[in-house]
Formats: structure tokens, sequence, C-alpha cells
């Protein structure tokens, strides 16, 4: 049986628009502010800026895809189309990786919000848990697992309750900030080095929860195939996500810079910044300001909105973690659906992985950097397997058609690659290396455990040998890049900006030069959803 006889077909326009508001506004607007500010100052009102045009161009990519092939778990099928099935084993483990950890990072903040007033989930030095803050997180993620075995119709009525909320309790903190502590000079405060802070203001996209927030996005592509009206519903639901989201962090932004006691600067400036319990900065500003009050409802909302999203980036984590095993790069077990529609086994994988997660990282700033560049990375195949597609299917129905898509996906591309350069060389060396285990534990597994029909089907070498100077490219250019980003200052930062444009035009031409021929990308596409017979280039 197919998964869309399967899959309850039970989410709606503003379940899908809820779904994925419900991911951008999550533990971001909680510690994105100060993280933000502390690298750029006042240039982070641009950072957020940057990051919503950067995920704007990437969405508006993915709204094509997504409305073209309406599966649940699409970004995986996707990721087979324009290069064949060993290039969607590969990118499917960037997904699944990308996707399974977002969960914990919210867990994470959950639990460092929690610490200032339940102390001892988290170590004063390094940021790590203590036993008792894992034991407490190994429970929050299993809730979060066991409430997404309801019928999708359920879960999204739940993240769309939550949702109010998180938008709400924000938009209010805005004003409540103003209202007690409003110094608009705090605007002109440039730091010694203003060098630097333009440096920030390109960093903080990646580094400080600017990116990592708005990818939130995401969601409804991923419950693509249990919305009865995709070529509608996903467009709205996408573009509009990102446009919300990029009005609040932005206020969200300006009342953090403006409500700083300008003494506090004087002391050492925006890099200096730090409260006590700065474990919770809107909540010490609004303590600080003598709203007391209000930062108790932080505080109860530092829970609300984290586990909010970390509840539907679990139903997420589950439809790709299921697409993985329909395609064949993980164990056809993967896909397995209840009588409630429900990815039951992806859904228990992606506990047990998740929970990893809990152990190698010292903090929510470290998990936000290393999440932003794999789900960037995971994201780069979509400018590409849009233009194949525009190729080689140029008459293939697209309910959501990308305008002067020769234009804006090369441009996604870009900036998909950027963001992997901003996030700096430590979190890439911790990246490539994972994959590069992953990808040679495939190889393993293919050449030496596999049947022998499968060792002897061909796995496509010469559809994705780009990778190697793609992925061996991108961390050349970062380690040669300034010091922001942790390389040996060959380049300044925008110096390698230009030259990682350039270099991804290049890698852009080598994908479309190496793609599967169009009869074989076709097929692929057929498999997923029927195409009249014109669909494909003569």
């Amino acid at each position: 049986m197919t998964q869309s006889s399967k899959l309850r077909k039970e989410a709606g326009v503003v379940g899908l628009l809820y779904a994925s508001v419900g991911g951008i506004v999550g533990s971001g607007w909680l510690f994105g502010p100060l993280h933000a500010a502390q690298q750029a100052g006042p240039l982070s009102l641009g950072s957020w800026v940057i990051g919503a045009f950067a995920v704007l161009l990437l969405a508006l990519v993915f709204a094509e895809l997504g409305t073209m092939i309406p599966k649940s778990g699409a970004l995986v099928h996707i990721s087979r189309v324009s290069h064949g099935a060993f290039l969607g084993v590969i990118w499917s483990w960037i997904l699944f990786f990308a996707y399974v950890s977002v969960a914990p990072v919210e867990v994470m903040a959950v639990l460092t919000y929690a610490n200032n007033y339940l102390p001892g989930l988290i170590h004063p030095q390094g940021g790590l848990l203590t036993p008792v803050g894992f034991a407490v997180s190994i429970v929050m993620l299993g809730a979060f697992v066991a409430l997404n075995f309801l019928v999708i119709r359920w879960v999204l009525f739940i993240n769309s309750a939550a949702t109010w909320w998180k938008l709400v309790i924000p938009a209010a903190t805005v004003a409540v900030l103003i209202a007690m502590s409003y110094h608009p000079e705090n605007l002109h405060f440039v730091q010694a080095d203003a060098h630097q802070q333009v440096s920030g203001m390109f960093t903080a996209v990646a580094t400080s929860g600017v990116i990592f927030s708005y990818f939130g996005f995401r969601q409804a592509i991923d419950l693509a195939g249990e919305t009865p009206d995709p070529s509608r519903n996903i467009p709205i639901a996408v573009i509009g996500s990102v446009a919300i989201g990029l009005v609040l962090y932005i206020a969200l932004q300006y009342a953090f810079l403006v409500a700083i006691a300008p003494a506090d600067l004087a002391k050492g400036g925006w890099a200096a910044l730090h409260f006590a319990g700065s474990t919770g900065p809107f909540a010490a500003i609004a303590t600080v300001v003598g709203a007391a009050w209000w930062a108790v409802v932080l505080y109860i909302d530092a829970i609300v909105s984290p586990a909010g999203t970390a509840f539907i980036y679990t139903t997420a984590s589950s439809r790709i973690t299921m697409a993985t095993g329909e395609i064949g790069s993980g164990p056809q077990w993967l896909a397995r659906i209840n009588a409630r529609g429900v990815p039951w086994t992806a859904l228990l994988v992606t506990f047990a992985v998740g929970a990893l997660f809990f152990f190698p990282f010292p903090s929510w700033q470290k998990l936000v950097s290393y999440i932003s560049s794999v789900t960037v990375l995971s994201y780069s195949i979509g400018p590409i397997v849009l233009l194949r597609l525009r190729q080689s299917m140029p008459d293939a129905p697209r309910p959501f058609r990308l305008w002067v898509p020769w234009v804006i996906a090369p441009a996604a591309f870009i900036v998909s690659n950027w963001i992997v350069f901003w996030t700096g060389i430590a979190t890439l060396d911790f990246l490539f290396g994972m994959l590069l285990v992953v990808f040679v534990g495939y190889l393993a597994y293919h050449y030496l455990l596999a049947g022998a029909q499968a060792r002897r089907e061909p796995l496509g070498w010469a559809h994705v040998w780009w990778l190697f100077p793609y992925f061996g490219g991108l961390w050349g250019l970062t380690e040669l890049g300034p010091q922001a980003v942790g390389g040996n200052g060959t380049m300044t930062l925008f110096e390698g900006m230009a030259v990682v444009a350039i270099f991804s035009i290049v890698i852009l031409w080598l994908a479309l030069a190496t793609a599967v021929p169009q009869n074989e990308a076709r097929q692929v596409v057929e498999e997923m959803v029927e195409l009249p017979a014109e669909a494909v280039a003569p």
C-alpha cells in the first residue's frame, strides 16, 4: 500500500501555516537577540533581514518542488530526482541529522531557562547537562514522541493552540520592554572595532540562532502528503510563515536593543553584554526594568515556545525518517505506518537518535551552529533539482511556478553556501567529519555486507563525484577565511563571500552537467506523481 493511501489528508492551510510558524517561533526568540547583539550590536537588526531573505529564496525554491512532488518527507524524495539513488542516500542522511537534532536543541533551551529557577539542570561551567538534567531531557523528548502517536489532525490542533501563545507572548514582550525601558540612543552605540560588528552581522546569521529560527518554514513541505490541496496550501504556509517570522523577530531584536540600560553598555559594549541570569535574557531585562511580573510569564513561555517547536519538529522528523525507509536509504521498516496514519517506527528512531544529541554539545548556541550548517547544506540540493527539472520536464505540472528560476535558484544556492561559510571552520570540521563517517559506513555496508545482487548494481559515481569538490571546497574556503569564521585570515569576510559565490556557480554547473539523463529523472518523478506524456522535453 502506498504512503498516500495510509497517511491521512487532514492538514488544512491553517494547520500547515501554524506548523511552519510554530517551527519558526521556538527557542530562537528567547536566545537569538542576545547572541546576535553580542556579535553585531545594532547591526543585528540586519542579521534578521539577511536571514529572512536567505530563507525566503530557499522557501520559494521548495514551494515549487513541494507542490510538484507533494509527499510527506518530500525533501528526501526530491534529493534523488536529479542525480539518482546514490545521492538520495547521501542527502537523506544529511536531512535526517538536520531534522532529528532540532527537538533536542529545543529541550536544551527549556532546561537552560528553567535552570534559573530550578538550579541543578545545567552545569554552571560549560553548559553541560547534569545527570538530573539529562534524565529530564530524555523524559521531555519522550513526551513529544508520545504525543505524536495521535492522528495528524490532533497533532496539528495541539500545535495550532500552542502557536497562538507563542505569537502573543513575544509580541507582548516587545510592548512591555519598550514601555518600561526605551533608550533609542543605544542604536548609535558602536563598538571600538566597527569592522568586527559588520562581520558579526553576517556571522550572526549562522551562529546566533537567526537562520536556525527561520528554518521552521519547512514543516509545511514535510507534511505535503497530508494536505488535500498542496498547490494552494503549501505556498501560503511557506511564504506566509517566513513573513510573520521576519516581522516578529525584527520587533524583538529592536526591543532588546533599546531596552538595555546605557550604563550596562558603557561597561564593555555589546560584546560584553551579560546579566545575572543571562541564560534567560528577556526575563532578566524585564526584572531589571521593573517588570518582574512579566518575567514570570516569560519563564512560563520558555517552556511553551521551545516545547511547541520540539513537538512539531518531532512530527516532521518522523516523516523524514519514514521517507528514508521508502527510498531505501534506511531499513524498509522505517516506513511502517499504523492504523492511525502514524509512522510509528520512524517516531521511535527519532527519539533514540535525538537522545544522543544531549551528549556531545556543551550549549544551546553550539548546537544551533551545528544545525544551521547541516540544515543549510541539506537545502542546497533544492536549487539544483529545480533547475534540472526545468531542463528535463519544462511542461510538467507545477501548481506553484517560481519566477525567473535561473536567477532565483542560483541565488538561493549561493546564499546557502554563504551561510555554511559564516558558520565557521569548527562547525564544518564536525559536520564534514560526521558525513565522512556516514559515507564510509554506507560504502562498507554496500560492498561488504549487502547481498550479492545489491553489490552488482552500480552506485552511480558518475552522478555524485561533484560532491567531493563541493564539500572539500567549502571547507577549504572557510579555512582561508577571516578570523570571524575561524579561518587563517588569508581572505577578508567579503573577499571570502565573493570567492564562495563564484565557487557556487562552478559547482552548480558541475552538478547540472553530471545529472542523470532526462528519462531517468522523469521515471523517478513518475514514481511519486502522475505526469502527462508531454511533461518531458523531447
